[in-house]
């Protein structure tokens, strides 16, 4: 088999996994479909807090996202993917990368220099494919079903911060893998493993205390009695809680969440204004609105969401997904260093015989070639996911929270228009948490703890 139809071969094979790989999700979204449209009561477990009116709201919410959800694939993932894998459009742009590296004066015979341009061309290309499915899902899609918080200024700036943050961060990093391949010898990929995962964790401490502001403001909750209840759980369980805040997500939606960050030593938890029950705010506050007063948790409701949060830490969950994220990247390095100098994956997707551009290497590696085996793997963390919600919920339950929890969990499916009913196939395959039902008839069967 000659070298042409080798190259044409990969190309094609990588085609054709895409292809099938888009085919499978659009089949389990339309089996979700089917669920959406034949379910019209609701749940005999849920009648006495969920109403017709809301049910139905969740409904055609779920009805749209899916069929936006169908729309985008067929055009991102099938049309524009394909059409770019067979035209050659990352070879084009490296190609003119170089280019623009000579006109601003950069060294285009260096592949550090070039790189750095092309990475940045990539994502503006990106952003500028990406912007009218963001624009439709946020003032549309969303602002139709009462979610989106966002004025048209606030998404421009946010946008703008968004795209300057990720190319402080992503240049440089391209920039140092480019030289550890140059550099690192024949185990190079040690080295880059090394390297990646030291920068995954420095991300991971300074996003919340340096990144995140810079999109949302953060306040320090207020002293009361939800402040010392959340003190309360923290030291029940040994958690090293250093700082309370919360943070205003209502300016972007109304949809809730609460998270703890901080790998080492003392921690911050951040509520969500829009899990507390008038967003946090004194009741006669002009600021809320009639909906903002009917939405949010109660006190131990909040602390019972918090207690599953800490059950992830206290459980070990935390390190366990950061090893098995160190092991993915250590199996990637070591298989992009076996195959990065193979000549037709480079002539499949455009590039002239003889360039092997190590980031273009990279991507097509990662995207493309070990395609099968990350959507295998990440199937797989989705059943490790599910397992983990589950073993937080029991956690949760152990500390007497199995009520409250379960309360918690209803409010914020309603509040967020989460449709409590699913194809068994479809969640399988999308959900890293258990369905509603699922996590409430396991917190009623397990054995519980009274407080």
């Amino acid at each position: 088999m000659g070298e042409l139809q080798t190259h044409e071969l990969t190309l094609y094979s990588i085609i054709l996994f895409l292809l099938f790989e888009s085919l499978i999700e659009i089949y389990l979204v339309l089996r979700q479909l089917r669920v959406y449209r034949e379910s019209k009561t609701v749940p005999k477990e849920l009648q006495h807090v969920m109403d017709a009116e809301t049910f139905e709201k969740s409904r055609v919410y779920g009805l749209d996202k899916a069929n936006y959800g169908i729309f985008k694939t067929i055009v991102c993932d099938v049309v524009i993917a394909m059409l770019e894998l067979y035209f050659g459009f990352m070879a084009a742009v490296w190609l003119r990368a170089a280019q623009v590296a000579g006109h601003v004066g950069l060294d285009r015979s260096s592949e550090i220099q070039v790189g750095c341009v092309f990475i940045v061309m990539l994502q503006v290309i990106g952003v500028l494919k990406e912007m009218p499915f963001r624009i439709y899902s946020t003032f549309v899609l969303e602002e139709r079903h009462g979610f989106n918080k966002q004025t048209a200024g606030f998404f421009v700036k946010d946008q703008i911060k968004a795209f300057v943050v990720s190319q402080v961060l992503t240049v440089p990093i391209a920039a140092a893998l480019i030289y550890i391949v140059q550099i690192g010898g024949e185990y190079f990929f040690v080295w880059l493993w090394a390297f990646i995962g030291c920068v995954s964790l420095v991300l991971i401490t300074i996003y919340p205390v340096y990144i995140a502001p810079l999109f949302d403001k953060f306040r320090p909750l207020e002293d009361g009695e939800l402040k010392t209840g959340i003190h309360e759980l923290a030291s029940s369980v040994k958690f090293p809680l250093g700082q309370l805040f919360v943070v205003e997500g209502s300016k972007r939606s109304a949809h809730s969440n609460a998270y703890f960050t901080g790998l080492f030593g003392v921690k911050r938890i951040v509520l969500f204004d829009t899990l507390l029950l008038n967003k946090g705010l004194p009741a006669d506050d002009a600021s809320l609105t009639e909906s903002d007063k009917s939405k949010g948790c109660k006190n131990e409701e909040v602390l019972a969401v918090l207690a599953h949060e800490l059950g992830h830490w206290k459980l070990g969950h935390v390190a366990k997904n950061i090893t098995i994220m160190q092991v993915q990247l250590f199996l990637i390095f070591l298989v992009f260093s076996q195959l990065f100098t193979y000549a037709p994956l480079y002539e499949a997707i455009g590039l002239p015989v003889g360039e092997k551009p190590i980031l273009i290497g990279f991507m097509v590696i990662m995207m493309y070639v070990l395609a099968p085996y990350n959507t295998l793997i990440s199937f797989a963390m989705t059943i490790v996911s599910r397992r983990f919600e589950y073993q937080a919920d029991a956690f949760a339950q152990e500390l007497g929270y199995s009520k409250d929890l379960g309360q918690a969990l209803i409010k914020l499916q309603v509040d967020n228009l989460g449709f409590p009913i699913y194809d068994w196939m479809y969640s399988a395959w999308n959900h890293s948490h258990p369905t509603l039902l699922q996590r409430l008839d396991r917190l009623q069967t397990d054995g519980k703890k009274k407080r």
